[in-house]
């Protein structure tokens, strides 16, 4: 994990959720996943949105030509702890699929934060969209 990562994790869990900087104000989640090869727990901090009462997140990577690490870990391992605020809880990860669905949702995601418009014009991957479902 990046210093950068420890920093807004510890933020995150000092501060119920809230953290400065580069990410104030934004929805932030803490996705701790299993390694697909290496079985550890790998805790990531991950903007999301809702839709209702379903938790999303976008494997953008900030436009880069390959998937976040993460997505990797849930596509192997679907299960995970998913912590908003203060709240923490064990989850279930699924792909949107439905290519009609995934772009509604992504523009969804765009009109709340106009970056993730940036990543999908730097690459050309179709940046997955995913769905954490509390179990």
């Amino acid at each position: 994990m990046t210093d950068f990562n420890t920093q807004v994790i510890e933020e995150f869990r000092a501060n119920g959720g809230k953290v400065g900087g580069n990410f104030t104000g934004a929805s932030l989640v803490l996705m701790t996943t299993t390694g697909a090869k290496s079985g550890a727990e790998r805790t990531t901090p991950v903007v999301y949105f809702k839709d209702g009462d379903r938790v999303y997140v976008i494997a953008s990577a900030a436009g880069a030509d390959k998937h976040p690490a993460w997505y990797h870990n849930l596509t192997a391992n679907p299960e995970l702890t998913v912590e908003i605020g203060a709240e923490k809880y064990r989850a279930r990860a699924t792909q949107v699929a439905d290519e009609s669905e995934r772009a509604k949702l992504y523009a969804r995601a765009v009109e709340q934060m106009p970056g993730f418009g940036d990543y999908e014009r730097k690459t050309s991957r179709v940046i997955p969209v995913v769905h954490l479902d509390r179990v």
